[in-house]
Formats: C-alpha cells, sequence, structure tokens
C-alpha cells in the first residue's frame, strides 16, 4: 500500500495536491522506477472522483489504503477503504477498482473480457470481475479475513461513464464482491458506500486488515493434482484473467468457425505462465476438449507426471515434450500449451531420430501445426542453453509465415519473491540485463536478501528455517565438475568444493541415490536439500527460501560484470559458442537461481571482489544471516 489516511485527510491532499506527490515518492521506493504517465493520469482524475462520492456520504473518518498490494503479490487493488459496517457493527471493508473508461462493451463470446473504445484492441478484463477477483484473493489469503469472509465487499467504479456507455458490463453479473456503478449512477454508488460503511473511524478496521497474518501462497505443485482432475484451485488475476479468457474463446471459435489462432504469453519469474497454463489444462481436460502441455523441461515434465498423473494414467499421458510433435496429425489438438516456450530448440531432431521423422520443420513450426490453437508462454530471459531459441519474435515470424494471427498478452504481475517488483528490478539491474547499473538494495517488506560470507554460513541460515518448516534449496552457477556415473551403493560425491566445505550436486538421472531424489524432483522433494541445484532442476520451480552460490563464471571487476566461459563446466557450451551468447547466458542462468525464493535469498560468491560488490549493494543491515530463534 502507498498511503494510508482518512478520507476527509485524502480529500485535503487533494485539495492541496500534495497526494499525488506523495503517491509517486512512495510508488518509487516501493517498486524502484516511476510510475508511467498513464498511472498519475489515473490517480488525478480517478481519486477525487473516489474521495468526493465518499466524502459526500458522510465517511471522512473511514480510513483509504491506496494502491493496496495483495499479499505475496506485486498486484495492487486501486483503494480499499477500511471501518465499521452499520448494522453487524464487525469490520468492515470495500475494495474500489477505478476505471476513467467513457464507453466500453462486453466481448460478445467471453463475457468476462471486454473491449474499451479508443484503447488497444486487445480485450481487458471486465471491471466487475476484476474486482471480483481482488475481492477472493484477498479473503483466501489475508488472516483478518478468516471465517469473516462476509466482511469484504467490491465494487468497479466507471466515474466517466453512463450506462448508455458502459452498462452492458454488467452481463458479467453482479455480486457483493462485484457490484458495478457508472458516473451517471454516483448517487447508487454513495448508498452502496453508506450500507457498508458506518461514518466513524475505520482506524481499528484498517489496523485489523494491515495486521492480518498472510497465509501460505499456493505453491503451483501442491494443487497440480486438484487442479487438473477436479476443480480449479487457482485465482487468476488481471491479466492472468485476460489470457485464459482469450485461449477459451479461441478454442471455440477454432470449432464453430474453423479458426486458428496463436496465442502468446509473456511475463517474468513467478508471473502466473505456469499456473495459467495448469488452470487452461484442467478446464480444457474436464471439457473432454483435446489438449496438451508441452515443455522443453524434463524436471517440470517428470515432476507433473508424478505428481498430478499419481493416480491417473491419463492425466500422466497430458504432459509431453516439444519433440513429442514431429509427426503429429495437422490440427489434431484443440489447443496446446507451451509452456517454458524459451526452451524451444531450432529443430525437434536429435542423432536418435529416425530418418524418416527428419522432417527439416522447426521446432516452433511444428508445435504450431500441433494444434487449431498453440499456446506459448514464456521469458526471453530464461534462455540458458545455447540452441534454445523460443522469442516472441520467432513465434509471430512463424505464425506469419502461415497467415496466421497472433495475440499477445503480457503479464506485469508477479507471485514470486513475495510479489516484490524492486527485488526483481534489484536482479535484473544487478545482471545488466536492465540498463541502468547495479543499485542499492532496500530492504521492503515483501522480500529479504542477505549476503553471506561462507558457503557455511549461508547452509546453516538455510537449515534454521527449514526447522520453521519452510522450504529451501541451495543452487549454484555450473563451476564444478559433476560426476554423472555412480556405481551401486556408492553415495553422491561432493564435486561442489569451495575451500573446506563441499556438497554433492543434485542426481544425475532419474533414480534416486542413496535417499537424495531424482534430478526431475530436486526441487519439490524435501529430500533434495543437501545437494546442490543447478538452473536445468531450479528453472520453473520456486521454494520458500533460496542460497544461491555465484561461481568464478560471473565475477565483477572494478566497474563491471566479466564473464569467464573458461570457468564453466556446462557441457552445453562448444567451442563454437560465441562469447556474447556465452555471457548473456551465464548472466540469465544467474536471473533464473536469483528469483526461485518465496520469502528471501541468500547470495555468496566465491569471489572476494564480487562479495565486496554485493555486501556494498545490500545494505548492512540486511547482508548478515542471522539465525532466528
Amino acid at each position: 500500500m502507498l498511503i494510508r489516511e482518512s478520507l476527509a485527510s485524502a480529500a485535503a491532499e487533494i485539495q492541496s495536491g500534495a497526494l499525488y506527490f506523495h503517491l509517486e515518492d512512495r510508488f518509487v521506493h516501493a517498486h524502484g522506477y516511476r510510475p508511467s504517465y498513464a498511472e498519475r493520469r489515473s490517480w488525478e482524475h480517478s481519486l477525487p472522483a473516489l474521495v468526493n462520492a465518499a466524502m459526500e456520504a458522510g465517511l471522512g473518518e473511514v480510513e483509504v489504503m491506496l494502491e493496496y498490494t495483495l499479499p505475496l503479490t506485486s498486484m495492487r487493488a486501486d483503494a480499499i477503504l477500511a471501518g465499521v459496517h452499520p448494522k453487524t457493527r464487525e469490520p468492515s471493508y470495500v475494495v474500489v477498482e477505478l476505471k476513467q473508461w467513457t464507453e466500453a462493451h462486453p466481448d460478445e463470446e467471453a463475457p468476462r473480457l471486454c473491449h474499451v473504445d479508443g484503447m488497444r484492441s486487445r480485450p481487458m478484463l471486465n471491471p466487475i470481475e476484476q474486482v471480483r477477483g481482488y475481492c477472493d484473493y484477498l479473503a483466501r489469503f489475508n488472516g483478518a479475513l478468516d471465517g469473516r469472509e462476509h466482511q469484504i465487499v467490491g465494487a468497479a467504479y466507471l466515474h466517466n461513464a453512463t450506462v448508455f456507455g458502459a452498462g452492458a458490463l454488467d452481463i458479467a453479473g453482479q455480486s457483493p464482491r462485484g457490484r458495478f456503478f457508472t458516473g451517471d449512477k454516483r448517487g447508487k454508488f454513495i448508498e452502496f458506500l453508506q450500507e457498508n460503511l458506518a461514518p466513524e473511524s475505520g482506524a481499528p478496521a484498517a489496523d485489523a486488515l494491515q495486521a492480518g497474518k498472510i497465509k501460505p501462497s499456493t505453491q503451483l505443485i501442491d494443487v497440480a493434482a486438484q487442479e487438473i482432475r477436479d476443480r480449479e484451485q487457482f485465482r487468476l488475476l488481471a491479466e492472468q484473467q485476460i489470457a485464459y479468457e482469450l485461449v477459451l474463446k479461441a478454442v471455440r471459435n477454432s470449432r464453430q468457425a474453423d479458426n486458428k489462432e496463436v496465442i502468446v504469453v509473456t511475463g517474468g519469474p513467478g508471473s502466473g505462465k505456469s499456473v495459467i497454463a495448469l488452470s487452461l489444462l484442467g478446464e480444457l481436460y474436464r471439457q473432454g476438449r483435446a489438449a496438451l502441455h508441452a515443455t522443453g523441461s524434463a524436471s517440470f515434465t517428470k515432476t507433473m507426471r508424478k505428481v498430478a498423473g499419481a493416480r491417473k494414467r491419463e492425466v500422466q499421458d497430458l504432459f509431453k515434450y516439444f519433440n513429442s510433435f514431429m509427426a503429429a496429425e495437422r490440427n489434431g489438438l484443440d489447443v496446446l500449451i507451451c509452456d517454458e516456450a524459451h526452451r524451444m530448440r531450432q529443430t525437434s531432431a536429435n542423432r536418435y531420430t529416425r530418418a524418416a521423422d527428419r522432417t527439416g520443420k522447426r521446432q516452433v513450426e511444428e508445435l504450431i501445426d500441433a494444434a487449431r490453437v498453440p499456446v506459448f508462454l514464456l521469458d526471453e530471459h530464461q534462455v540458458v542453453r545455447p540452441g534454445e531459441m523460443g522469442s516472441l519474435h520467432e513465434i509471430e515470424e512463424a505464425a506469419a509465415a502461415k497467415g496466421l494471427p497472433v495475440t499477445t498478452v503480457p503479464l506485469d504481475g508477479q507471485f514470486r519473491c513475495g510479489g516484490s517488483d524492486a527485488y526483481l528490478e534489484w536482479v535484473v539491474r544487478l545482471l545488466g540485463l536492465e540498463d541502468g547499473g547495479p543499485v542499492t538494495w532496500e530492504p521492503d517488506s515483501k522480500m529479504e536478501l542477505m549476503v553471506a560470507d561462507s558457503p557455511e554460513e549461508m547452509e546453516v541460515f538455510l537449515e534454521d528455517r527449514r526447522a520453521q518448516r519452510y522450504g529451501a534449496r541451495m543452487s549454484a552457477g555450473y563451476c564444478w565438475k559433476w560426476t554423472t556415473k555412480i556405481a551401486p551403493g556408492q553415495s553422491l560425491p561432493a564435486d561442489v568444493v569451495i575451500g573446506d566445505w563441499a556438497r554433492p550436486w543434485n542426481v544425475y538421472g532419474d533414480r534416486a541415490v542413496a535417499g537424495a531424489p531424482p534430478a526431475a524432483l530436486w526441487a519439490t522433494d524435501s529430500a533434495g536439500f543437501g545437494q546442490v541445484g543447478c538452473v536445468y532442476t531450479a528453472q520453473g520451480f520456486e521454494y520458500d527460501w533460496s542460497g544461491v552460490i555465484m561461481g568464478s563464471d560471473l565475477v565483477w571487476r572494478d566497474d563491471r560484470w566479466v564473464a569467464d566461459r573458461s570457468a564453466s563446466k556446462d557441457p552445453a557450451f562448444k567451442k563454437s559458442t560465441p562469447d556474447e551468447d556465452v555471457d548473456r547466458l551465464i548472466r540469465n542462468t544467474y536471473k533464473v537461481l536469483l528469483t526461485r525464493g518465496m520469502k528471501g535469498t541468500v547470495i555468496y560468491s566465491t569471489d572476494a571482489e564480487t562479495r565486496a560488490k554485493l555486501r556494498e549493494l545490500v545494505q548492512a543491515e540486511a547482508r548478515t544471516p542471522e539465525p532466528v530463534g
């Protein structure tokens, strides 16, 4: 949340103009970058409409929380009004989504989506559905609402619109958590506020919401089986819901009008790409549609087969690899969901491919041809191996050659790293993946970041977190040789050696070794702690606490990073791999490793000068991990 104060105070600050300066300052502190012009404009035009209506309702003592961040995400509700219910005398919360739209109409085939006159051609989420999603999410994750879900209601207020211009949005269906008001129904909006908030201090209610214990996040693997077999487990928000609805709409059109459409969903780590993928797979499976999930990740695919398909072979068979479609029937599937599409390769053929199956087609073409609605979910900054080439440009180029339309949905929010935009910004700036250079980390309430002085210190700290029932893993850059052949009965050799500290890499292969889980399960099996994971076993997964060992393949010298390819033991790097590709892939590798943690990250570098730079960037009070009692 950027600002919390009484509505009367907010009204006074709007009158003086100070409110917008305060919002901008706090936005920069919270997110690490300045708000966009559109964001500032929405504050200046929409907040007065809300505050003036609430003041007219006599609610000056009610607390308003502006730009309220939903727990464990970077998603923000425009405003939450906190007060006392006039009838029940219980705490009462009203979530308000503000829109400046003047005209909008629902999508004819997907009423949860809408089109806004004068704005981008891609549909947007119906604001009724948007605010309803925010309310449902808060009720699920904020402990202050445990057993008190009736205390939260929501409304979309289109203060510039009329019923004539936007009233049809009502087709999404109103409910207590999803009410809808236009500017010409301002009186009804005021009545709605008065029905849910008494004209008295809302400070205690706001205190309670802020103090509410955040429930544990719903980790992908934990609910995957139910998601696919039974019912929807995830609550999709904002752009996630848009992507989901667009795919279902495209599926209907593909059958009714014999259309074929390519959909691309882009987003950074933890933005919900795999959540969308599994939500879609579950819904399509329950509808009886011909749909499959595919990745280029052995770890992810094998884990999903084991977890989601534990009791049902037909569910296991929903999970494939990108190279499974060389001989697929053209448009034989309704939907092919290509998760982690950044891991696509130039071709599916390898040295074991039969001559009859060597079609010469690019892998992206095979995937597009396999389904009426091919869906690609990707993050271009997660390309970590030579030959991986999944990008928006590659997909658009391949689709254009076939005369197919492409719909792109960018995911702006994220659910990993505690929902901390500031942390993700710090990581990409640290590694030079965005311009501007490394910046000092300013601790926030969402993500903890520390620098360890030794691997022993890192491990002790993570062990302490595990004792508190948090999940934790250690991972490293690929800077140590990896013993891949273990004789029967032998334990894993301690290949990762740093001074007197030595630990094994995660198991290489599909069988457990001496109690250590197979490679595909390292990130999800609790026995994975004690081995050091690599990017190929960590990518696509999340855990509460992440310990990252930066090796000598990426070191800080004077004023810049220097990638040393000779320090890398990754067999994927060949002599023919250009230096600039190696540099980029190593940086992307550490971006992946540094963005696995849900609650915190501990970094250790084997290089003294690099450790000194990290200490300089991570403030003293946050950089030394101390065990907690």
